[in-house]
């Protein structure tokens, strides 16, 4: 029942008001007005001009940097409440703030001695005016704010289907031939035949895993390893596996099935169509902040029709798979060289 709510509760599309970013929105939006208000007062820039621009300056940031700071004392309120009352909330507490800071800033003149004591006759127009802008600018603000959370969520959400469905489209054909040699095993070997079982229940787990989480590169070895283990059953000795892994921090993470489609295409397309088999190569190793994967098969003696096209689909699917959970820090290369095709990861360490 807690799952079936939260699954469809509405998302939480108020702004983090604490952070450096909306303080610098923040003071940037309070000079923009302050130049805005000072243009349309003054038609010279002269020595007048400035000193509009300075009072006004200062009056416009320090209601931004109070109004910046009521915001962020108030979001534990934020968090809690609805994005319709969070945002009238917003609203209300800047115009406080602009009510409360305009009275501060009238009695900091006075004690400057820029103005004579008492109430100025101009107060309860500056604040009518002020509070007028901070609403106009406050509302604004808000829907912008909540429209731009409301983009980042959708695309948040949009690159996590993507990633669940390129990752469902992994359905590696060596199920069904492994399913068939744990068949024959079997009668002759019930032992083996249940150690495969498990293998293959392994890989699927992880197939069938939430595509947005990265894993353990210790965990994708294992899975990667369970899967060679369950070919070796069908291909014996023709199959050989050699491993080169060196210098990779032990919390580093991956996405899930990188390695084991891109083994499943050295078999397939390298291995099998040749009479004496050979060996798959997987070298990891790391340089700096990247992670560097090569998997390495001997190229067929006799290539086979379709074999390429299936080759590219895999590939293809890693390389968005890398893309949508990497951008442009990540990347995949092909190389074929001295009888040898060769597939090279990259991709930023993240440390779990």
């Amino acid at each position: 029942m807690s799952n079936a709510s939260a699954s469809t509760e509405k998302p939480h599309l108020l702004p983090d008001f604490g952070t450096f970013s909306m303080l610098v929105r923040f003071v940037v939006l309070a000079e923009l007005i302050a130049v805005i208000i000072t243009i349309g007062r003054n038609t010279d820039f002269n020595e007048q001009a400035w000193q509009d621009f300075s009072l006004l300056s200062l009056f416009a940031v320090s209601i931004a940097l109070c109004s910046f700071a009521v915001l962020k004392i108030a979001s534990p309120l934020f968090r809690r409440a609805s994005t319709g009352t969070g945002s009238v909330l917003a609203v209300l507490l800047i115009l406080l703030v602009t009510s409360l800071g305009t009275d501060g800033i009238i009695y900091l003149l006075r004690q400057l001695q820029m103005i004579e004591d008492g109430m100025p006759a101009w107060r309860d127009s500056l604040l009518i005016r002020s509070l007028m802008i901070a609403a106009i600018i406050g509302v604004l603000g808000m829907r912008y704010l909540i429209l731009q959370e409301r983009s980042a969520v959708d695309g948040k959400l949009q690159q996590e289907s993507k990633l669940q469905a390129l990752q469902s489209r992994i359905r590696p054909h060596f199920l069904f031939n492994s399913l068939n040699s744990v068949a024959s095993l079997t009668r002759s070997d019930p032992p083996k035949a249940e150690a495969v079982l498990h293998d293959l229940a392994d890989l699927f787990r992880v197939l069938l895993a939430d595509a947005r989480k990265l894993v353990p590169v210790t965990a994708e070895r294992e899975i990667s390893r369970q899967y060679l283990e369950v070919e070796k059953i069908r291909l014996g000795d023709r199959l050989q596996v050699k491993w080169n892994v060196s210098n990779i921090p032990r919390a580093a993470l991956m996405p899930a099935l990188t390695l084991q489609p891109l083994l499943e295409n050295a078999i397939y397309h390298g291995i099998e169509p040749r009479f004496a088999g050979g060996t798959i190569k997987i070298e990891m190793w790391a340089e700096g902040e990247t992670l560097n994967i090569m998997i390495s098969n001997p190229l067929p003696d006799v290539r086979k029709e379709g074999h390429g096209k299936g080759n590219r689909i895999a590939q293809d699917n890693i390389r968005q798979r890398l893309t949508t959970q990497f951008g442009h820090a990540a990347s995949m290369q092909v190389i074929q060289e001295g009888g040898q095709y060769h597939v090279k990861l990259k991709m930023p360490i993240i440390k779990g």
